[in-house]
């Protein structure tokens, strides 16, 4: 038998209707964290399905840190001026932004790499692997893998959200998706840092930002 107490539990960590934290229970024999599981994976599916529809409303948010040391200017796009206006999406598009200002991505998704850019990166890490001492056969592999691990540092999407470090930005965003039900795209950012390309004393910005989102 599944409490009203675990379902209600359930809708206040994900933000998902009390029926479909009822059924995730249900199926996850009242296990709360294998039923936040289902709920993210059908949240994952529910955002595919919305992820060819249109998003040409929005906003376009800045977030400026350490006293006007970083400065990021982010475009999110949603479906309709209404949803634009939900706290959940004007939130989400905060941290975006935060994230942008911690983690440096150059691109929003990895379709957006140039390709002379990933075959010269590829070059590179074949190289690498080849004067490691690897053998020939696994050397396709490793660069694979590598290229994996590129994305996850340059593109947006593929980032390690800051908050929550066991998911990505997209795996979070998918999650906004499912929880407003409307398409949501990160569109364009810029992302400035003062001095940048001047040589200075070397300060890791991700943690402060961390820091600040964590407040």
């Amino acid at each position: 038998m599944i409490s009203a107490g675990l379902v209600k539990e359930l809708r206040e960590k994900t933000g998902v209707g009390m029926m479909e934290c009822k059924k995730a229970l249900v199926e996850a024999n009242g296990d709360l964290e294998k039923a936040v599981t289902i709920l993210r994976e059908r949240g994952l599916a529910n955002a595919e399905k919305k992820s060819g529809r249109i998003a040409a409303e929005g906003i376009v948010a800045s977030y400026i840190h350490g006293g006007g040391r970083i400065g990021v200017l982010v475009e999110v796009n949603i479906e309709t001026d209404f949803a634009a206006k939900n706290e959940d999406f004007q939130a989400y598009v905060k941290d975006i932004a935060m994230q942008i200002a911690a983690s440096k991505p150059e691109y929003v998704k990895r379709d957006q790499v140039p390709t002379d850019i990933i075959e010269n990166e590829k070059a590179i890490l074949r190289t690498q692997a080849l004067n490691e001492g690897k053998p020939e056969k696994v050397v396709d592999k490793m660069v694979e893998g590598r290229i994996e691990k590129y994305y996850k540092q340059v593109c947006l999407m593929d980032q390690a959200y800051i908050r929550n470090p066991d998911i990505s930005v997209q795996q979070l965003t998918n999650e906004i998706i499912a929880k407003i039900g409307e398409n949501i795209s990160v569109r364009r950012f810029t992302r400035y840092e003062m001095g940048e390309g001047l040589q200075k004393k070397e300060e890791n910005f991700a943690d402060e930002v961390a820091k600040q989102m964590n407040k």
